[in-house]
Order: structure tokens, then C-alpha cells, then sequence
């Protein structure tokens, strides 16, 4: 293997509040603080450099106008897809419509600032 993914960097807005959103949903802490505000979050007792990558929320000035061209799939541990769509959008996700036709077997969110991802239906096993 040549590469792997250490750290995916999103742009925001509020670092605070995106940071508390994806680190309820993803069971991560905060893990550091950058000088411009940024706040890098990961698995608890891991950090950067661990199995999983680290996500960096960076301060930017507004949310990007067009669709992007990544975005983050995760997957339930401890529950089935249904259960954890209901947890999702009580803690501050909403449904985004990016042009699906109702049939797929995954659901599409965005998150608080509105950066889209999809809550797949297989159920994976924690790290």
C-alpha cells in the first residue's frame, strides 16, 4: 500500500457546532485545536495516525454554492438503519435531496451546514 487516508478536512462556518454534530454521530472526541480555529475530531484514545482518519472542521466564510464532489457514507454498528435515521435527524440532520429516485437502499442527509451524506443500510462493526 502506498497511501491511506489520515484526515478528511471539511470547511465550515461554526467548527464548534459541526464538531459536536459529527462527533456525536460518529462516537469521536475532540482530539486538537488549530490555531485558525479548527478543530480536528477521531476516535476516542486514537487520534491521528489510527486505523481510522481523523476529520478536521476548518473555518471557511460560506458554505459551498455547488454540489461537492465528495461526500461521507457512514454505516450503523449497534442498530438498524431505520433506528439510526431517527437518531441522525435528532441530532440535527436533515434529509437533502441531491436527485435520487426514492428507490435506493440508503437515505441522503446533510448535516447542520449542509454538507451531504448518505446513511448506508448495512450494519458494520465497530473498531
Amino acid at each position: 500500500m502506498a497511501c491511506r487516508i489520515s484526515e478528511l478536512i471539511l470547511e465550515c462556518t461554526d467548527p464548534e457546532r459541526l464538531a459536536a454534530f459529527w462527533c456525536e454521530v460518529l462516537g469521536y472526541v475532540e482530539i486538537g485545536r488549530e490555531d485558525d480555529g479548527g478543530i480536528e475530531i477521531g476516535p476516542p484514545d486514537v487520534g491521528f495516525g489510527g486505523p481510522q482518519p481523523t476529520i478536521i472542521l476548518s473555518p471557511g466564510d460560506a458554505p459551498p454554492a455547488a454540489k461537492p464532489r465528495l461526500h461521507i457514507d457512514v454505516n450503523p454498528t449497534d442498530r438498524d438503519q431505520d433506528a439510526e435515521l431517527e437518531r441522525l435527524l435528532a441530532l440535527g440532520a436533515r434529509p437533502a435531496d441531491v436527485g435520487q429516485t426514492g428507490d435506493e437502499s440508503w437515505h441522503v442527509l446533510a448535516d447542520p451546514e449542509g454538507n451531504v451524506f448518505c446513511l448506508l443500510r448495512a450494519r458494520v462493526r465497530p473498531v
